[in-house]
């Protein structure tokens, strides 16, 4: 059985999550998560928990004593916070109509989120279809991909994420998720993610050798039909050049390659944009949506494809029990409409801008932090021993995450070492200062 580091998120079999886990000293909590080990399958990433909520609202997730954490990673559902009165008052509205809508029937509620979705998308990104999660849309993706090029190969990143399931788990390129699972999907083939601070090619700081890495392996390979990556790596915080992405999509269209965005943690306002492919003045041929979708309520997904594309039914690319869920429809319709009301992208843009320079201060202050990553509200604090030789400094990085924890700040370690700061797009600037000065006075503790 692999056993190795987890690279995808913070470790829950460490030495500091065992610390933590015996530091609770709260009887009713410690029931909560030895029946929680007792009823659940244990898995990487989750087992055993962190601790018990009882409780969200706005930026904070509350556990059963009542404390708060501000949630800096809310597993990329939470752009228009937690328990938003507009979508929940909609979603109350729903349930009293028409909570659920048969397969072969269809409903209004969804036809206007495809609509919606659509107009905010260039053409032609035109053709949409629902899935109850974003593993469900990957692979509608590659499905459709496989018919329109007719050809069965795929290029991702090493170390990416795209889903649990068989074939999003082959497409990715993490090892934690496809150890002792013997055969994969065949055709997934791996190239290396750009990376702006410690790359694969030693000594290159323009990160279009790693496009051009993409058209080497098209020709060595052959027979490659689909390209699926994320414009801007979540989990980590990679944040390519627009002439890393014009070339690639230069090579796509040259060589008859899908190119498949995964915005599933991305998209609606995280970056300051609708869409983070909009940072990069390209478009993809079928964009994934998913997590924040449903308004951090209702579990949705989709896709949404180039008209061109509209061209096979007579094949169930989906066929979905909950593929056009009314519910879930009216979630997301509501959270796009606060996104708009509420000016939010605007918003991110100014705050994402505030954080840049207050994470930019605190790198100057401290060697720890070797790099600093991201846009809008997305950015990773990527933690080293030595900065000259960029080694990983993982204690460290697990130490500041339980420093935080421990003073109501909640969010995700990727690669071992780098902080991955995501807040609600909701935060306030009072919040938003609050949390960098938890996040200041647990790094100063370890530098």
């Amino acid at each position: 059985m692999y056993t190795g580091s987890i690279l995808e998120g913070d470790s829950n079999l460490s030495e500091a999550r065992k610390k933590w886990a015996a530091a609770a000293n709260d009887p009713e909590t410690k029931a909560t998560l030895t029946s929680d080990a007792t009823h659940f399958l244990h898995q990487a990433l989750s087992t055993p928990c962190l601790d018990v909520l009882e409780e969200c609202e706005g930026i904070y997730i509350i556990n059963q004593q009542g404390k708060k954490y501000m949630d800096f990673h809310g597993n990329a559902v939470h752009q228009v916070g937690y328990r938003n009165p507009f979508v929940i008052e909609k979603v109350k509205e729903q349930l009293d109509i028409m909570p659920f809508s048969p397969r072969r029937f269809t409903n209004v509620k969804s036809i206007e989120l495809a609509r919606k979705l659509t107009s905010l998308l260039p053409s032609p990104l035109n053709r949409v279809l629902f899935a109850p999660g974003g593993t469900s849309a990957i692979s509608m993706a590659l499905k459709l991909a496989r018919l329109v090029t007719g050809k069965f190969k795929t290029v991702s990143y090493w170390d990416s994420f795209h889903g649990a399931s068989m074939d999003a788990i082959s497409a990715g390129g993490e090892r934690e998720f496809r150890a002792g699972l013997g055969p994969l999907i065949p055709g997934c083939e791996r190239i290396p993610p750009p990376n702006s601070y410690r790359g694969s090619f030693s000594g290159i700081s323009n990160d279009l050798v790693y496009a051009e890495y993409l058209e080497y392996v098209v020709e060595k390979e052959g027979d490659i039909g689909a390209f699926i990556a994320e414009p801007i790596r979540n989990t980590d915080v990679q944040v390519p050049s627009k002439a890393y992405w014009k070339r690639i999509r230069e090579i796509c269209d040259k060589n008859n390659i899908v190119l498949i965005f995964d915005e599933i943690p991305t998209a609606f306002g995280r970056t300051g944009k609708m869409f983070a492919f909009e940072n990069f003045g390209i478009q993809p041929d079928i964009i994934c949506l998913g997590k924040g979708l449903g308004g951090g309520i209702m579990p949705l997904a989709a896709i949404v494809a180039n008209e061109s594309y509209n061209r096979f039914g007579d094949v169930s690319l989906g066929h979905f029990t909950h593929e056009k869920s009314p519910l879930a429809a009216v979630a997301a319709l509501a959270m796009i409409e606060f996104i708009e009301s509420h000016q939010l992208l605007e918003k991110t843009n100014q705050k994402g801008e505030w954080m840049k320079k207050r994470l930019h201060a605190m790198k100057e202050k401290y060697p720890l932090i070797g790099d600093i990553r991201g846009v809008g509200l997305l950015w990773g604090v990527e933690l080293v021993t030595d900065p000259g030789a960029k080694t990983k400094a993982n204690k460290q990085a697990e130490a500041v995450l339980y420093d935080c924890l421990q003073n109501g700040m909640s969010f995700k370690i990727s690669q071992g070492n780098t902080l991955q700061l995501a807040p609600p797009l909701i935060i306030t600037e009072e919040q938003l200062a609050e949390a960098m000065n938890i996040l200041e006075k647990a790094i100063s503790k370890v530098s």
